[in-house]
């Protein structure tokens, strides 16, 4: 048996990776708590895939289970979803002893979670991530939340769940679009620290839903999580690529997916910070070939004057300034503190049009 990573935070937790997980999760989830009730959380897709089978290894577990099915997609990880959750579970008598069970990928996993940080102040939750960008990124850390209509991810908390299980099984029926989403996470954890994973990335893209290569990935986001739970510091390298890459999504619309907008915006960021002297432009040559072996997107036609003024809503602006991650090597980066007045300047030298 494989064991965890394991995850010490103000609450510590294990992230199982192992294939077969799934039939197991009641057992694995049965030794982390007394709770008699849990509620299943997951997308209008994945409960055709794997609702059932999640429901009976819960229930043989001794669990009562309630269930509740969103609509898929980004644009829905909204308040009105999360006020529908919140009222199922108030009128289905939940309480606080109980827990709730993400079934899928950062969209429920981030609901699920938000959900589960402010029903009557807080109850447990267990992240069961179905696609590879949740079980590399979004299930492990604790970051919870909704989108705005004036942004993503404006409402949300800090709450860790009770464990993580990812089982890469469950990666076999993920459209190839959505596997390529999630290497984006990889590569981008590749840049931050390891650059011989960035190399064995880019060389063979079909690691990317390996075991070795998931631990990995989330082995660094652990490192970072524990040295900066609360996000005041190093936990800041994460964004690598995903404040211009936030911006490139919300002005899609949520058409292009969370993934794509971060290799875009790891492309974006990499090319502005060889323009200034930061890195140099083998290293933003380099990010970019890497992106493109894993057929990920490096540009967008969205023009420059739409993305900075989703780039000023967005939560990592502080007052006059933004920190911005940019890379100096293949396995260093570094918090950028730019002024609001030069984010259209970073944006040109980005390749915005």
């Amino acid at each position: 048996m494989n064991t965890p990573v394991e995850v010490k935070a103000s609450r510590s937790y294990p992230v199982w990776i192992e294939k077969g997980l799934l039939e197991k999760a009641g057992e694995r989830i049965r030794e982390r708590t007394g709770a008699k009730r849990a509620c299943i959380v997951m997308g209008e897709h994945v409960v055709k895939l794997y609702g059932d089978r999640l429901q009976r290894s819960l229930e043989h577990a001794g669990f009562q289970v309630l269930r509740f099915v969103h609509k898929s997609g980004e644009r829905h990880k909204n308040l009105e979803t999360y006020g529908e959750l919140m009222g199922l579970l108030a009128r289905s008598g939940m309480t606080r002893s109980d827990l709730l069970v993400s079934l899928g990928g950062g969209v429920t996993g981030d609901l699920t979670g938000f959900a589960a940080a402010t029903f009557q102040r807080g109850v447990d939750f267990v992240q069961i991530p179905t696609s590879l960008l949740a079980m590399v990124d979004s299930s492990v850390g604790g970051k919870t939340g909704v989108n705005l209509p004036e942004g993503k991810n404006l409402a949300g908390a800090f709450w860790q769940p009770l464990l993580v299980l990812c089982d890469p099984l469950l990666l076999e029926t993920l459209p190839r679009e959505e596997l390529r989403c999630g290497s984006a996470e990889e590569l981008k954890c590749a840049v931050l620290r390891d650059e011989g994973l960035f190399n064995a990335l880019s060389k063979d893209p079909a690691l990317a839903a390996s075991e070795d290569v998931i631990r990995r990935c989330v082995q660094i986001k652990r490192d970072l999580v524990e040295e900066d739970e609360f996000d005041r510091g190093s936990r800041r390298l994460l964004n690598l690529g995903h404040s211009f890459g936030h911006a490139v999504e919300a002005c899609s619309g949520y058409e292009i997916l969370h993934g794509q907008a971060v290799a875009i915006g790891m492309a974006m960021i990499a090319r502005a910070a060889a323009a200034k002297g930061i890195c140099s432009v083998e290293t933003a040559e380099k990010i970019r070939a890497g992106l493109c072996a894993l057929s990920l997107p490096t540009e967008t036609e969205i023009p420059g004057e739409a993305l900075l003024k989703a780039l000023l809503r967005d939560k990592k602006r502080s007052g006059d300034s933004m920190n911005l991650v940019v890379p100096e090597t293949i396995g260093s980066c570094r918090v950028e503190k730019v002024p609001v007045e030069e984010l259209g300047d970073w944006l040109r030298l980005g390749g915005a049009k």
